[in-house]
């Protein structure tokens, strides 16, 4: 290392000055002696990670990770920052020293967790030494990283949740948003046909596995026949166009006939029978007493302080929906809501539901 960098890491503590050798066979000596031993040897190598500046980091301009991937978005940067604020950079990052500028380094790896540490407002983040390093080892580490999936990440939380976390404290150690945790606990209990096409592999975009989740619920059978194709692709695309389907069908269901609209039965049996039915009402009409008795009770008023269909119009995740009271929620605390956006169904923490409103539907 140069001796600029030595100067931006911790110095170690200073040894005392050895002492001056006693003379015989005494034991005075033994404790300078154990200190020798101990002593690491001398290396060219750091033996641990170093707290470097970040200001004299800067990035390989040669990394195989363009400025549009999706690792580098500001929304993916920001959850980063936020765990980084709340636990620090865990793993340091690799760094290798700039032949062309003494004293500073280049990242080899952990770009990533560089840039959130400068967003959360750290000057400084934990790194290896690693002059040993190319552009081929960079390829590598990113091809061998194997991201945790949608699955292991549902597990994680179903196991968090089932230590008596909140959903919302989860989602702040994670870095996410209180909607990716709920998204992900809808995999721990999916109908048997999304669960088929999720577990194959035919579909693992959970947006899209809560979409099906939430068409299933009102169309449980053209939902599951639409699976049932092997050839139909699941996508974001083609489940909008599937509950567009689904809620156009809603809308023109087939109503049966109205009594009026009935055809007229023109046989004799039923002309005498229509004779009988007119000679009765013209009876009737004759017997004020008998008709009096229709009108001898009078219409309720109408309880204008009485909501007839209530709708609970709530706020979660910032965004707006309505509280379901047709379905017994899994514990006390909880309960089914819908959002009005895009009218995904799914189980919330009231304690992170905020009320809004409640109107007559």
């Amino acid at each position: 290392m140069t001796t600029a960098a030595t100067n931006t890491v911790k110095k170690a503590k200073k040894q005392p000055e050895a002492q001056p050798p006693a003379f015989g066979l005494g034991l005075d000596n033994i404790g300078d002696l154990s200190a020798l031993l101990n002593q690491p040897e001398a290396s060219g190598k750091a033996s641990g990670p170093m707290e470097l500046p970040l200001d004299l980091i800067s990035e390989d301009p040669h990394q195989p990770r363009t400025k549009d991937n999706p690792g580098f978005s500001s929304e993916s940067l920001t959850e980063l920052a936020d765990t980084i604020r709340l636990r620090g950079v865990k793993t340091p990052i690799s760094v290798r020293e700039n032949p062309e500028a003494p004293g500073f380094f280049i990242i080899n790896h952990g770009a990533r967790r560089a840039r959130a540490s400068k967003l959360a407002g750290k000057s400084s983040i934990p790194a290896f030494i690693d002059n040993d390093y190319n552009e081929a080892d960079q390829v590598i580490e990113n091809l061998q990283r194997n991201d945790l999936t949608p699955r292991e990440i549902a597990d994680f939380i179903g196991r968090e949740l089932a230590k008596g976390k909140q959903k919302g404290e989860i989602a702040k150690e994670l870095g996410k948003s209180a909607s990716f945790v709920s998204q992900h606990v809808t995999l721990l209990d999916l109908p048997d046909p999304i669960a088929a096409a999720f577990n194959s592999g035919r579909c693992r975009d959970v947006t899209v596995i809560n979409e099906l989740v939430t068409a299933h619920k009102k169309r449980p059978q053209e939902v599951s026949v639409w699976l049932a194709d092997d050839s139909q692709e699941i996508a974001r695309g083609s489940v909008k166009l599937l509950r567009e389907f689904l809620e156009d069908k809603r809308k023109h269901e087939y109503v049966a006939p109205a009594a009026d609209d009935d055809p007229v039965d023109e046989s004799p049996a039923a002309q005498s029978d229509t004779e009988a039915s007119d000679h009765e009402n013209a009876v009737g009409e004759q017997a004020p007493e008998a008709s009096a008795d229709k009108h001898d009770k009078a219409p309720k008023e109408a309880n204008l302080d009485k909501l007839k269909k209530t709708i609970v119009q709530v706020r979660h995740d910032d965004r707006p929906a309505r509280l379901l009271l047709n379905r017994r929620p899994p514990a006390a605390g909880y309960a089914l809501l819908k959002y009005e956006d895009d009218g995904q169904e799914f189980m919330a923490d009231l304690s992170q539901v905020q009320l809004v409103a409640l109107v007559e539907g």
